[in-house]
């Protein structure tokens, strides 16, 4: 288990990290997610002891490890560069730290053995790196850490090296090794797509600050800001100005630029007039049969992927995107009547914070 507590990190005068509180549970899949520049990588690395902590603390089941060397945490890191020995073989490299602590050689092959067999690389210990796939090198990089038996992994961004088929392959495979392992993993991306499949608490981080954290559906469902709203979900929640009034007690009016009105329960009677902007999912529009919606747009443009279609409807300036299912016989240039599920919709103030969540969830 390990928690950090109003961390602080600065470069000279710079506050990149700006009082973190994160608490990742022993054996969570934890993943920390958010654009470059917003302190992920910083923060794994403090965890790891390569970067000092300026304020707060760090523990570690139970023990404050703010000061402890690097060596001496029993965390082990995997890094984006898979940063792995030319000249060694793959057994080797997977051996390296345990023939630095002067392991006997016949228990550094049996113990290699062992992790080779979880990564699938028994057929492959005798070559070299330069003779591997990107996937089959990032296994190695994986089995030179998990071979020190560490209580926490840390991943750096270890997929981004690779192709899209491989990701995938190297997602399912991280999740499996997870669960044969039972050991803590804090995972860091800038992919919300591998931290939506692969976490079971996501961490989103924003400008030193953590945005929001929680199980991947419940940040997809009740995020707490727009920030978090737009950018957990692939593709990204739209968002569109609005004006809310009150025509009655209990009820809003929510009226946009683009011509989509929608009126929406207001149960709690907690949101005020004025302006606001709504969010709303791809999946929560419908087309409508001419006439019978909530709104009519222009497509401009059409993304076929056979299970489902993306349309992006409206203008360049407030664009749209709208998921349905299957092959829908519409093209750029066509008009469509769009309805939107009102139960699905969110409402933020004008500094982004969330005022209405999703009814339906």
């Amino acid at each position: 288990m390990i928690n950090l507590k109003n961390v602080r990190k600065f470069y000279g005068a710079l506050e990149v990290i700006k009082g973190v509180d994160i608490t990742v549970e022993d054996g969570e899949f934890a993943v920390f997610v958010g654009p470059s520049g917003c302190g992920k990588s910083t923060l794994l690395r403090m965890i790891a002891g390569l970067e000092g902590i300026d304020d707060g603390d760090l523990i570690l089941n139970g023990k404050r490890i703010n000061d402890l060397p690097p060596d001496k945490r029993g965390i082990a890191m995997v890094f984006q560069s898979y940063a792995l020995y030319p000249h060694m073989t793959v057994a080797q490299n997977i051996g390296f730290s345990l023939s630095l602590k002067k392991v006997p050689e016949t228990e550094i092959r049996k113990q290699v053995e062992g992790v080779a067999e979880i990564l699938q690389l028994t057929d492959y210990l005798d070559r070299r790196p330069a003779a591997l796939s990107g996937g089959q090198r990032q296994r190695v990089a994986i089995g030179r850490a998990i071979i020190k038996k560490p209580s926490l992994i840390l991943f750096d961004e270890p997929l981004s090296n690779l192709d899209s088929a491989l990701r995938v392959q190297m997602r399912a495979e991280l999740q499996r090794l997870h669960r044969e392992l039972k050991a803590t993993v804090v995972y860091v991306t800038h992919d919300q797509v591998e931290a939506m499949t692969m976490a079971d608490r996501i961490v989103v981080l924003n400008k030193g600050l953590v945005a929001q954290q929680g199980a991947p559906m419940d940040l997809y469902h009740k995020p707490d800001n727009e920030f978090v709203a737009t950018f957990i979900g692939s593709p990204r929640m739209n968002t569109v100005p609005v004006t809310i009034s009150k025509p009655q007690a209990g009820a809003l009016r929510v009226q946009s630029p683009i011509g989509l009105t929608l009126n929406l329960p207001d149960g709690a009677g907690t949101v005020p007039d004025g302006a606001a902007t709504l969010g709303i999912r791809p999946e929560h529009f419908k087309i409508a049969p001419e006439g019978q919606g909530n709104f009519t747009a222009d497509v401009v443009i059409v993304e076929r992927l056979g299970v489902e279609t993306y349309m992006t409807v409206g203008s360049e300036n407030q664009p749209i995107v709208v998921r349905a299912e299957g092959d829908v016989a519409v093209r750029p240039g066509d008009r469509v009547s769009l309805t939107a599920d009102g139960t699905a919709c969110h409402l933020f103030d004008t500094t982004g914070r969330v005022i209405r969540s999703a009814q339906s969830s």
